[in-house]
């Protein structure tokens, strides 16, 4: 059996040595996600990691994906709770659609996994701090949700919908080999305004500002999704959508609700029930 790799061989390190503080390759790479996310709110790092780390990680998310949570919940709206009968059937509160994807939680990944040990690795902290312009990040202390694998398997989608995080990084393992396109819409609501408008005539199928991002497998993502509306088309080809979603946070000892925990991963802990939830008002 092959030694665990170490986690800068993860990684493309000749292409993107993050590690080496004052190395003008890692510099650049900084600068080019910063002016990205300003423009558009996502950014891309194509090739971020090695051949052989790229295959570790595959490997891992391929031996768990049969562990993974599919939602009876097929429905859903795109602050995925559970809506407000009060309001108009049109309301985007009330607008359900299908997702029908699953998640492989961050439990099943010992700490022998490479994708947990890149996880911690302090470097690539201290990197996604720089690109997003934070004075620090913090572990999401969520012990079902910080670090996990979606999988979208042929005719499965992830439809429109907002993050609870202000920001994620994702990581593709494996696109489809057809389908499967991140689409977003890059601001459409604000800290203080749900923008339920626009939201509406997005869900009533007007495109004028729908972007699409093509990936790679071993492309690094940046997104705002707290802000962006966004979603993952049907994955219309032959093989699965694996991607690894790594979650920080600029505040530390934040976790996720146990009703959103529930709904998406099927599982929550004793953190989930006596730890208070700090929300910043959106409709999640």
């Amino acid at each position: 059996m092959r030694a665990p790799l170490i986690c800068r061989e993860i990684i493309n390190h000749q292409r993107y040595p993050i590690d080496l503080a004052d190395d003008p390759r890692r510099q650049t790479a900084v600068e080019q996600v910063r002016a990205e996310l300003a423009t558009d709110g996502c950014a891309v790092i194509r090739d971020f990691f090695s051949e052989a780390g790229l295959a570790a990680l595959v490997d891992e998310a391929e031996a768990r994906k049969p562990q993974a949570y599919y939602s009876p919940s097929k429905y859903n709206n795109v602050y995925l709770n559970d809506g407000n009968p009060d309001l108009p059937p049109d309301h985007p509160l009330n607008v359900r659609m299908p997702r029908n994807n699953g998640f492989v939680t961050s439990d099943l990944f010992g700490e022998e996994t490479s994708a947990r040990r890149l996880y911690y690795w302090e470097p690539l902290k201290l990197f996604l701090a720089d690109c997003l312009g934070k004075d620090e990040l913090y572990i999401y202390e969520d012990p079902v949700s910080n670090m996990i694998v979606n999988v979208g398997k042929p005719g499965q989608e992830f439809n429109w919908h907002f993050d609870t995080n202000e920001f994620t990084i994702t990581m593709l393992l494996q696109p489809a080999s057809s389908g499967g396109i991140f689409e977003y819409i890059p601001g459409l609501r604000s800290a203080d305004d749900e923008h339920y408008a626009d939201v509406r005539r997005v869900l009533g199928g007007d495109r004028a500002r729908v972007r699409q991002l093509e990936l790679d497998a071993g492309d690094l993502q940046f997104f705002l999704g707290r802000y962006s509306l966004h979603r993952v088309t049907q994955n219309t080809g032959d093989s699965d959508r694996l991607v690894l979603i790594m979650s920080f946070t600029d505040a530390p000892g934040m976790i996720g609700s146990k009703e959103r925990v529930m709904n998406l991963y099927g599982k929550m802990t004793e953190e989930h029930e006596r730890r208070q939830v700090f929300t910043d008002g959106l409709a999640d």
